[in-house]
């Protein structure tokens, strides 16, 4: 399993979570509103959970269903 950033992030995008992930698996683009979490580099720490303001990452299987479209947008922008 890994983590996966909902809807909480979009707009805001505080790097709290990137700046201690411990293997950089955060990542964002140019134009894109929200951090995403690459699902092959995660190691599931959960380390970005406790400091994301907004409190907008979860684990896969406790992502809540109203933000469930957010596991397919992550996988997405990895492709």
């Amino acid at each position: 399993m890994t983590h996966i950033i909902a809807e909480p992030c979009v707009g805001v995008k505080d790097a709290s979570c990137v700046e201690v992930c411990p293997v950089d698996c955060i990542h964002t683009g140019e134009g894109a509103d929200s951090y995403y979490i690459n699902p092959d580099e995660c190691i599931d720490c959960g380390a970005c959970v406790p400091v994301c303001p907004v409190e907008a990452i979860f684990a896969e299987e406790d992502m809540p269903e109203k933000w469930a479209k957010y596991k397919e947008s992550n996988a997405k922008f990895f492709q």
